[in-house]
């Protein structure tokens, strides 16, 4: 739980990665996600800041200016909380994931590995900038006090008309009914075996917290040997926890078990998203809603 009143601590980072993590923490709250935030800069943080920029009509640069911290910092709530640990998180349960389709059709349910791995989804982060924040602190003890990004205060998003996929820019762009974009995600988008099926498509329907079936006959990459396999719902489930499905056989947005890899690896043609961007996006699009994708 958060604790109220309490003053965040300076982080243990260097002056430049505490302003950078400043930036994504921000950007983050105005719905500019850079993704699994690491206080390091990076393409996804340059995409957010450029889009950010687009929004506020500022020079488009990618680059933290004069001009877009003034913007950024309209936002003076605290960039940093405390949490303190309780029970349940310390109890889990965790369970380490098999790399193998086969491995992880046989578990009841695809929760996380690892407590450091459940609070980094929680608070937007990698495991390791937590692990920063907070050196010699032990992720054991109920009780325990640790700073963490805080992002539990982030708005919920309006209703979007249309969903622009961009593929070069390896983002996706929810916009209003005047065509205005209003908040925007880093995302992996295809590969050259599998690239992102360009045109405009539609919602047709949306699952949270869905089961997975696996066919290996879809997947150019498949193993020899593999067969298809019902894998449980969980947030390390193959599409993660949401599940957007369009009017295209085969193809949708999800989430995804792997944050870190959000924008800078491929996919197999769907598009994805960290697990907590696409349950933000999940709440903002109805069935219907237009999904453009370009190249």
């Amino acid at each position: 739980m958060l604790a109220a009143g309490l003053a965040a601590a300076e982080p243990a980072l260097s002056p430049s990665a505490t302003n950078i993590l400043r930036a994504q923490v921000l950007l983050d709250r105005a719905h500019f996600s850079p993704g699994e935030m690491d206080a390091a800069e990076g393409s996804n943080m340059r995409q957010a800041v450029r889009g950010f920029q687009k929004l506020r009509q500022l020079r488009v640069t990618g680059k933290l200016d004069a001009a877009t911290w003034k913007e950024l910092e309209r936002d003076q709530a605290p960039v940093l909380e405390v949490y303190i640990l309780t029970a349940q998180d310390v109890a889990g349960p965790y369970a380490r994931v098999p790399a193998d389709m086969a491995g992880k059709a046989k578990l009841p349910a695809l929760g996380y590995a690892s407590l450091a791995e459940a609070l980094g989804e929680r608070f937007h982060c990698s495991p390791d900038l937590l692990r920063r924040l907070n050196p010699g602190k032990k992720m054991t003890r109920a009780g325990e006090q640790l700073l963490v990004p805080n992002v539990a205060i982030i708005k919920p998003l309006p209703k979007a008309a249309s969903v622009l996929v961009d593929a070069k820019e390896g983002t996706l762009t929810l916009l209003d009914e005047g065509g205005t974009p209003f908040a925007q995600f880093p995302a992996s988008t295809g590969s050259k075996h599998d690239p992102l099926p360009e045109g405009r498509w539609q919602v047709r329907g949306v699952a949270t917290n869905p089961e997975y079936r696996y066919n290996p006959k879809l997947f150019w990459d498949a193993k020899a040997g593999d067969t298809k396999a019902r894998i449980a719902a969980g947030p390390n489930n193959p599409v993660g926890l949401a599940w957007i499905d369009l009017t295209i056989e085969h193809y949708g947005i999800h989430g995804t078990p792997e944050p870190g890899k959000i924008g800078k690896t491929q996919s197999h043609g769907c598009v994805r998203l960290t697990n907590w961007d696409v349950m933000q996006v999940v709440r903002s699009l109805a069935r219907g809603a237009t999904v453009l994708m370009q190249s």
